[in-house]
């Protein structure tokens, strides 16, 4: 069996990448994204792309490059897993489950543009990629939100649906899968942005004829085998606003949590950066953690009643969509849709 990856793709993937395969483990920790970025910045002054380093020897393309955790010699390493990667593309490929880099046209305009330091340079993902940059209402919330909230959760998701837009949240328990299974059972679209299981989260019937109706998209910028952290639910906040028009929070603890921490940290960069702006709603109910939000600059949600009117508050004829017009800053360069694919055969 066979898979196709751009140049690029597989020089990051071997270079950033978990590459679960048995029960072995690592030979090399993989670069982390700051690593990565450094890396990526050094290739970019040489103007270089990841690619070459598959083409000519590291030492020439890299030139002086320090050595230790994330030098030269830890880039060779990793780089000659040629046969680790070919096992793990062959599984993913099984599975239906894809993987993009920030170099191919596929990867979501959004991220370039909103998350120009910080876009994951790998997206993992099953289902159709045309939906990453169709915007759409992120609805997030806690997993222990009350029935009320979960109600309100499925209708705000039934109405997305029948606007004819996506849903985005992390198919969490709680509100964030009420919104999307609200959707779902509509008729609609859903993008899920997972911090852990890609792989295990696909495999259930219901969702696999999701998948296939191309109703449901579930994607991960994580291994699809890696395992749950704070740390990595923490990076998931961020595409899910970033992906979407604007963000309703349902429900959020006033004093802790990854809702709460989410809204907080897209407030603020709401106010640092205008132009990477999604706008942040929650839901119009007296609630601590609600008026807190409200407090940092989120807006009072107003309830729409119509599809059209969803469709008037997400996308007023002013805004700037989910589809920047101008090519973004980073990388500099992406993939060519006619430029030769690498074959992976395990």
């Amino acid at each position: 069996m066979t898979w196709s990856l751009f140049p690029n793709t597989k020089a990051i993937l071997l270079l950033t990448g978990r590459l679960y395969v048995g029960k072995h483990r690592e030979p090399s920790e993989p670069l982390s994204l700051r690593e990565y970025r450094k890396l990526e910045e050094h290739l970019r002054e040489r103007r270089f792309q990841p690619a070459d380093l598959l083409l000519d020897e590291p030492e020439e393309v890299l030139g002086e490059y320090p050595s230790g955790d994330g030098g030269l010699e830890h880039i060779k390493d990793l780089l000659g897993r040629g046969g680790r990667l070919a096992q793990a593309v062959d599984h993913w490929h099984t599975r239906a489950i894809w993987v993009i880099s920030h170099y191919d046209e596929e990867y979501p305009s959004c991220f370039r543009t909103r998350l120009p330091r910080s876009a994951p340079p790998l997206l993992y993902g099953c289902g159709d990629k045309s939906l990453l940059n169709e915007g759409g209402l992120a609805v997030v919330g806690p997993r222990q939100a009350d029935e009320e909230a979960l109600d309100f959760a499925r209708r705000t998701g039934s109405l997305t649906a029948r606007a004819g837009l996506p849903v985005v949240s992390g198919w969490a328990r709680g509100a964030d899968r009420a919104a999307m299974t609200g959707a779902l059972e509509a008729g609609g679209l859903t993008i899920g942005v997972l911090t852990a299981k890609l792989e295990k989260e696909i495999m259930t019937r219901d969702r696999r004829d999701w998948i296939a109706d191309h109703q449901m998209l579930m994607v991960s910028p994580y291994d699809p085998r890696a395992g749950f952290s704070r740390g990595t639910a923490m990076g998931r906040n961020q595409l899910i606003y970033s992906l979407a028009d604007a963000a309703l929070v349902v429900e959020a603890d006033p004093e802790r949590g990854g809702t709460k921490a989410g809204a907080e940290s897209q407030l603020l960069k709401n106010k640092k950066h205008p132009d990477q702006q999604v706008p942040v709603y929650v839901r119009d109910l007296p609630s601590p953690g609600l008026t807190a939000l409200q407090k940092k600059g989120a807006q009072p949600w107003p309830d729409p009643e119509t599809p059209e009117d969803l469709t008037t508050l997400l996308r007023p004829s002013t805004s700037v969509t989910n589809k920047p017009q101008t090519q973004p800053a980073e990388p500099a360069e992406t993939e060519k849709g006619n430029q030769q694919l690498l074959l992976i055969s395990a």
